[in-house]
């Protein structure tokens, strides 16, 4: 099979790997139709973050079953699925606490046989981990496109929501205009937030910010964006969504939120100076985040997009077959695209 493959930092390939097959009983096979890089992907395509040479990339996958082990029972051969970017058992103490992402038997994707972005995918513990997409909605591709940011960005986005206590009539300021953020713009909507104050430093993203919910816009960085939002929010905002993990967007969302209030943090932290703690112990703010655990909502916003009320769909903004992986990457890189869709079987 061909799947992506980081050889160092700005190198994508395209290469010929080994077909995964079953290895434990819990264990399926998926043939990837849909997959997507994601804006963490970045954080290793810029150096910034270790990755082992060799190893097959890609943690947003869609496709279809084609194998099982014996002991998988929810999902068989011919079932549309779609996967969260990390793998679960479902059967845990915390798999049952709805923290998918802290359980024991998982993991997240990556390695031979585990790469997203492939034409073919290995699944552990297929029974925790896999969502099934209902026979009707299968092959029906606007459908597909719109589920298929529920395997990171959608449901991350909500977890930032969700760990902001986002409610019905609140202001939410979301911090950050990637995918990420453009879909804590579509949660907090989702919960009924009655205004949305979205930060970020991309005026075609901002517009399509304002397209998915936000009420009201901030362009400037920095200081200059903490006295705006401050201002829009007289005095600072309850529910602060970090949607970035740079040391600045963490400082920014540090300086908007109000006493007392709650940031919801998603963005992969890459911090070398820690003092925008300070202010938040200080105001005794809440700061509650982590990596989202998107097995506990998939299928609560699978519902949405199915019966129309959410589509996250428009955050890509390119489309590329898998040949075109390395293109996808490189236009991520120079924000020459929100988010890419990559069609695998195309």
């Amino acid at each position: 099979m061909k799947a992506a493959v980081y050889r160092g930092p700005g190198d994508i390939r395209i290469e010929d790997r080994p077909d995964p097959s079953v290895e434990e009983p819990t264990d399926a096979i998926i043939r990837v139709t849909h997959t997507a890089v994601c804006g963490s992907d970045l954080w290793f395509y810029r150096g910034e973050e270790e990755k082992e040479e060799g190893e097959p990339v890609g943690h947003e996958p869609m496709g279809i079953v084609e194998e099982v082990g014996d002991d998988v029972r929810s999902v068989e051969p011919g079932d549309r699925v779609f996967a969260p970017f990390s793998t679960s058992c479902g059967e845990c103490e915390f798999c049952r606490k709805g923290l998918h992402t802290s359980c024991p038997n998982g993991s997240f994707w990556g390695g031979e046989g585990r790469g997203a972005q492939g034409e073919k995918l290995r699944a552990p513990q297929a029974d925790g981990t896999l969502v099934r997409v209902p026979d009707r909605y299968a092959d029906d591709e606007d459908t597909l496109e719109a589920l298929l940011p529920l395997t990171d960005v959608m449901c991350t986005g909500h977890h930032a929501a969700v760990c902001a206590d986002v409610q019905a009539g609140d202001t939410a300021v979301v911090i950050g205009d990637g995918a990420v953020g453009l879909c804590a713009v579509l949660a907090s909507k989702r919960l009924g937030a009655e205004r949305i104050i979205a930060v970020g430093h991309h005026e075609d993203r901002l517009e399509l910010a304002e397209e998915l919910g936000a009420t009201e816009t901030v362009a400037s960085r920095g200081e200059e964006a903490i006295e705006e939002v401050q201002e829009l929010t007289y005095g600072g905002a309850n529910h602060v969504l970090e949607c970035v993990g740079a040391e600045s967007s963490l400082e920014t969302a540090a300086g908007v939120v109000r006493p007392g209030g709650n940031i919801g943090y998603v963005g992969v932290p890459h911090v070398e100076d820690p003092s925008f703690l300070q202010p938040l112990f200080l105001s005794n703010a809440s700061f509650t985040g982590g990596p989202a655990p998107v097995r506990a909502y998939a299928e609560e916003l699978m519902e949405d997009v199915l019966q129309g009320t959410l589509d996250p769909s428009p955050i890509f903004t390119k489309i590329v077959d898998l040949d075109s992986v390395p293109e996808g990457y490189e236009a991520m890189d120079e924000r020459d695209a929100i988010k890419v869709l990559v069609k695998v079987d195309q």
